[in-house]
């Protein structure tokens, strides 16, 4: 409620929120509006039949868009993309390493790169895409395009110039969130696209309440069941391990300044989402392939990696694993923050400075390291084990539920922010105010 009072007293709070929902909408809107040549109800057709596939999951982070091949079917992933492209490169290449010391100017370089890389990989799926319209059909046999007679090179360049621009859009509305609205433009459009699926979920399971095809007492300790399992994602995505560090005492004689105490925070969950995402993108790119090459190794390959079997959860398990230790080795260099501590005169008590501090931080990252892996596993693990024994008809748990609560931690913490700036600004103009009074 105090926060709640505070956003109504805040002029520039509550601009900046309703700035970032009139965005959003924009975007939802552009989700419905459909790219020209295209038979929206047989793409629908198409998407309901593959819905385990990978198309599956970029259709979730789309909202949507995807399976009504709108403006905004690419949506915001090749911002993602690049974006993660770029984040690991400055950690191998010299020169994004130097431009990334370089402050706020090799930020602003970064990002312009990030934007080419967007456009770059927009247009290559959207050639891609437009390829596999011109080649397939709706499971009734119906054609994906409307007017095919136009001409394959006009309609594939309409097609890549249409979702090009719609991710270029999508991609503007993010940078225009993050910088006059409130929380991170790109995480806040994923999340409007993943949260626009709840009231269809929350409907299906009042509809199977009410058919008695699921006990009302089944349905509540469901709720309860996700109440907990949310409950339980925020506890352990602010959690944190914290390093105690400790700073020499500076000065001399009179003048001397007391050691300062510090601590180095490393979440439980280092490496977030990406894990998850790359290890789905990679267990459902058979599927993918097979919608253009139908080999029958690929076809059996795609059979026994169905999204519901032991094999693709095995495996699935693995790649998390893998990826989360990759990751955290990739973007964080225990060496760097050891040279770093020294530099500045902090140590952590009882450990030597240099390699022995650096040996330190490692083994506890990767102690973090193994259980957020379990924790990234058993998330991700959780919703074909609800569809596949419950017979739960929504998509409850995985990639979509951590974005879902992650955004919104992240979204509240800066409001919560930007409150308390506004009252320490307001308190230090009273200070000032009241001693030019006393001056007086």
């Amino acid at each position: 409620m105090a926060a709640i009072d505070g956003i109504a007293k805040n002029a520039d709070l509550r601009r900046r929120i309703l700035f970032t929902l009139a965005i959003l909408a924009v975007y939802r809107i552009g989700v419905h509006i459909p790219t020209p040549g295209v038979d929206g109800s047989a793409v629908m057709k198409f998407f309901q039949a593959q819905s385990g596939g990978i198309f599956g999951l970029f259709n979730t982070f789309t909202g949507g868009a995807l399976s009504r091949f709108s403006v905004f079917a690419l949506g915001i992933m090749p911002y993602i993309s690049s974006s993660i492209i770029f984040q690991l490169m400055t950690s191998v290449v010299p020169y994004l390493e130097a431009l990334k010391k370089e402050g706020e100017q090799g930020r602003k370089k970064i990002n312009q790169y990030t934007r080419y890389g967007t456009i770059l990989l927009a247009v290559i799926q959207g050639y891609g895409i437009s390829s596999w319209l011109m080649n397939s059909t709706s499971p009734g046999g119906e054609s994906l395009v409307l007017a095919p007679a136009v001409g394959i090179i006009p309609f594939r360049l309409m097609t890549v110039l249409t979702l090009t621009a719609g991710t270029a859009f999508i991609m503007w509305l993010g940078e225009q969130i993050t910088e006059r609205g409130i929380g991170n433009g790109a995480s806040l459009i994923i999340f409007a696209g993943i949260a626009a699926d709840i009231p269809s979920g929350a409907t299906s399971l009042w509809t199977l309440v009410q058919s008695n095809e699921l006990s009302g007492f089944l349905a509540l300790g469901l709720l309860v069941f996700m109440v907990v399992v949310i409950g339980l994602i925020i506890f352990l995505e602010v959690g944190q391990r914290r390093i105690p560090i400790q700073y020499s005492q500076r000065g001399s004689g009179r003048q001397a300044m007391a050691a300062q105490t510090s601590h180095l925070p490393l979440k439980i969950n280092f490496s977030g989402v990406i894990p998850p995402i790359f290890a789905s993108s990679l267990l459902m790119f058979p599927a993918t392939l097979t919608q253009f090459v139908q080999a029958p190794w690929l076809v059996n390959i795609r059979d026994s990696l169905a999204p519901t079997g032991s094999v693709y959860n095995i495996l699935f398990v693995g790649l998390i694993i893998f990826f989360c230790f990759f990751y955290t080795e990739i973007v964080f260099n225990p060496t760097e923050v050891a040279d770093n501590l020294k530099k500045y005169g902090g140590f952590i008590p009882g450990v030597r400075a240099g390699k022995s501090t650096s040996d330190y931080i490692q083994r506890v990252l990767e102690r973090i390291n193994v259980g957020g892996a379990i924790y990234l596993s058993a998330l991700c693990v959780l919703p074909g084990i609800l569809m596949q024994s419950l017979k739960v008809p929504f998509y409850f748990g995985g990639t979509s539920l951590l974005i879902l609560v992650g955004v919104a931690l992240d979204t509240t913490q800066q409001i919560q922010s930007h409150l308390i700036t506004q009252k320490y600004e307001g308190f230090m103009r009273g200070v000032k105010i009241r001693s030019r009074r006393v001056q007086y």
